[in-house]
């Protein structure tokens, strides 16, 4: 698309199905960069990807040819394909249904780089899941908790 230009942030969110802790210390770095490579490979800048056992932060600069679903469907399927072929974890591997999506102004990228960055020391004091709800009461985005993912306690 000649004459286009963007400038478009975004931080995608998504759990393990069942929000397993099924992403140890072992296999992380190896599926996050296998994911970082597969958001570069669909022409998108792969700012960070981190997480923590059961879930998973991709921060892209989003190339506005491809949707988000698009590209996290891409992602999700290129490595959960990855993690079992690889037979990384001893049952099937597969990501939960769903994604949350958060946009950021270019003057906030260090901070979610070094928020993104520091997940495994965050997760420490509190769940994903109060972090995933602090997102959306931050974004003030609208919900209905009987539709969101399966939360394993």
């Amino acid at each position: 698309m000649p004459n286009t230009y963007t400038q478009l942030y975004i931080q995608i969110v998504f759990p393990v199905k069942g929000r397993q802790n099924l992403l140890s210390k072992l296999i992380r770095e190896r599926v996050f960069k296998y994911m970082s490579g597969i958001v570069e490979e669909l022409e998108h800048k792969s700012i960070i990807v981190n997480g923590h056992s059961d879930h998973v932060h991709l921060f892209v600069g989003l190339n506005p040819k491809q949707s988000i679903s698009d590209l996290v469907k891409a992602v999700k399927s290129s490595s959960s394909k990855f993690i079992n072929e690889n037979k990384m974890i001893e049952s099937k591997f597969e990501w939960q249904q769903g994604f949350g999506a958060f946009s950021y102004s270019k003057s906030q990228i260090e901070n979610v780089y070094k928020y993104i960055l520091n997940q495994e020391e965050h997760h420490k004091k509190r769940s994903f899941k109060e972090e995933y709800l602090e997102f959306l009461e931050k974004f003030e985005i609208e919900y209905d908790e009987r539709f969101l993912w399966e939360w394993i306690e």
